[in-house]
């Protein structure tokens, strides 16, 4: 990801290993993220190991209750800081 202004102050690496559904670990992780890209001088990368990496898998179906953890992490990978 680059930065327009200049070279970030702090980078931060925020590993996921948890399936996308069942604990709110994912979602809250990706919450985080989500504000912190906003963030000119900070630069978010996500990793994806383990069951995380479900969390990257099209057409999940949401189940009732959760927030779409597809959709958020679609959001923070048109940044370009997601890897699995």
């Amino acid at each position: 990801m680059e930065f327009p202004m200049s070279k970030p102050d702090k980078s931060l690496l925020v590993i996921i290993n948890d399936a996308p559904y069942g604990n709110e670990r994912p979602y809250n992780a990706l919450r985080l993220v989500l504000n912190l890209v906003k963030r000119p001088k900070i630069k978010v990368r996500v990793f994806l190991t383990g069951d995380g990496v479900l969390c990257a898998r099209r057409g999940q179906k949401t189940p009732e209750g959760y927030y779409s953890i597809e959709r958020m992490l679609h959001a923070i990978a048109r940044r370009g800081a997601v890897a699995t």
